[in-house]
């Protein structure tokens, strides 16, 4: 009797994490759906399918997960990663600019996910993995716009866990140092979140990721806060 693989669905999988854990995730048995904005330019990846998709589109997300379910006919995990920086003081980010970063780091987890939940508790089971960043749980100099939206995700992704739990569906979040960590270690992490058979909420990538969110449970917050201003170069 043969056995229907799981599926899962990485978005921003043309290069980087996205695309190690695309790789990853059919090493440990998926069929695989990496999407990018130009899905005929993304480098071909053996064993995953690439489909276009524009997280900051309603239209584009639902096309695509349509897709999916007509080729492979069930959604087993939803890998959020992709993402875009914002750099610049907070005061010289415009408002337009500020919603157009939080369209696809806040908003684009938020649509994929309404998108897949009701298949995923149709199904009885489930998992979301939101990739994040150590910079949703400290503070950021210059890149305040960036930091509140993985501020956002944090939240979001706990709070959505609660209400999923009883359905069989899980959502995890993967936190990562993304400028530090080699994306084959975010990627074994992202394949752990996963799996799992009892997941944890949260998944920590890489010895500094690991250091910075053990320092921000434990270090007093006027220690903590000037650190952050010695590690900026910040006076005072």
């Amino acid at each position: 009797m043969q056995t229907v693989p799981r599926v899962a669905l990485v978005t921003g999988a043309s290069s980087g994490i996205g695309r190690a854990a695309a790789l990853a995730l059919v090493g440990a048995g998926f069929a695989d759906v990496g999407t990018s904005r130009n899905a005929v330019n993304a480098e071909p990846l053996a064993g995953v399918t690439f489909l276009d998709l524009d997280v900051a589109s309603d239209k584009s997300v639902r096309s695509l997960v349509g897709e999916v379910i007509d080729r492979f006919g069930r959604i087993d995990v939803l890998v959020n990663n992709a993402g875009v920086g914002a750099v610049g003081a907070g005061e010289e980010s415009s408002i337009h600019q500020a919603k157009e970063v939080f369209d696809i780091n806040v908003f684009g987890v938020m649509r994929m996910a309404n998108a897949v939940l009701p298949l995923m508790r149709a199904q009885g089971s489930g998992r979301v993995v939101n990739v994040s960043s150590v910079l949703g749980l400290i503070p950021a100099p210059f890149m305040a716009v960036y930091a509140a939206t993985k501020h956002a995700v944090q939240g979001y992704s706990e709070s959505v866990d609660h209400e999923l739990r009883e359905h069989g569906v899980r959502d995890v979040l993967a936190t990562a140092v993304r400028n530090a960590d080699a994306p084959d270690v975010v990627a074994k992490v992202i394949v752990a979140a996963a799996t799992d058979s009892k997941p944890k909420l949260r998944y920590t990538a890489g010895s500094m990721a690991k250091r910075v969110s053990v320092l921000r449970r434990i270090v007093p917050s006027r220690a903590f806060d000037r650190q952050i201003r010695k590690l900026n170069r910040l006076a005072g």
